[in-house]
């Protein structure tokens, strides 16, 4: 699976800038993404669209220039950090309870209407008919300007086929085979044998399991196939960043050229 160069980046800032009150060097950066095949030109122009889009604040320090987190990449990384370590894969949960979202556009609002399913995709919902988006448990309605939504807390009652209805929302089969994508790369003895250490291989992971599991809605475990290996790559995912974790952390303390954020100071 290829991964984006801002993705890469948030992945570092949530493993070893996050929660820190520090901006990082451009040339931080370029050292560290160079381990996994980004090239120099390809960080400095994604450092630059993500200050364009605020994810990113520059703050100089003498004649280098350093970028900090914003509020907006604050939350991004706090969203990671609850989807890899705290909310988990598989829901077990006994309720069999569903949010219900309902919503008319008239046919010219094509950008509004893509918005709008973009941030239900994201939020875990999957269409039930025209107009009408269902997402398990009790999920915050994603909102666009402009546009007005219905929200509903709902429980499935006969004769309602929810194994049918599932399968007909999601794209199950998509989603498990990323997963086992993500087995078949990682679950070995010696797993990324070409990475130059383990500071590239806990990005390279990490990266690709956040763009795994930001498409996974978390659907009730009784209605997903019986060998869903959703949990078991999980397992490999946390096991594998212990592994990493103390060489990478002594890589990219040894490359960070940090400056204290000014812009927490402030907050």
């Amino acid at each position: 699976m290829a991964v984006r160069p801002q993705s890469v980046i948030l992945t570092f800032l949530g493993d070893h800038v996050y929660g820190r009150g520090i901006c990082v060097s451009s040339g931080s950066f370029i050292e560290a993404f160079a381990k996994v095949g980004i090239s120099e030109e390809a960080t400095r122009s994604t450092l630059t669209r993500m200050v364009r889009r605020g994810l990113l604040r520059r703050q100089r320090a003498g004649r280098r220039m350093y970028f900090g987190l914003t509020p907006t990449s604050t939350e991004v990384l706090k969203d990671g950090e609850r989807r890899i370590w705290h909310s988990g894969v598989v829901n077990d949960a006994d309720a069999d309870r569903w949010t219900l979202i309902g919503f008319s556009l008239p046919a010219s609002w094509q950008r509004q209407r893509h918005e709008l399913r973009s941030r239900l995709i994201w939020a875990g919902f999957g269409p039930l008919q025209n107009g009408l988006w269902i997402a398990p448990g009790e999920v915050e309605a994603p909102e666009v300007p402009g546009v007005e939504v219905k929200v509903f807390a709902a429980e499935p009652r006969r004769p309602t086929d929810m194994q049918a209805l599932v399968r007909d929302a999601y794209d199950l089969a998509g989603l498990g085979e990323r997963y086992r994508e993500f087995l078949r790369r990682w679950d070995g003895a010696d797993p990324a044998p070409d990475a130059p250490d383990d500071l590239a291989r806990s990005l390279t992971l990490l990266t690709g399991w956040l763009q795994i599991i930001r498409t996974d809605p978390r659907l009730p475990l009784r209605y997903l196939p019986h060998d869903w290996p959703a949990e078991k790559a999980q397992r490999v995912c946390h096991t594998l960043h212990e592994r990493f974790r103390p060489e990478a952390s002594m890589i990219a303390a040894r490359l960070l050229d940090t400056v204290p954020d000014e812009s927490s100071a402030e907050r």
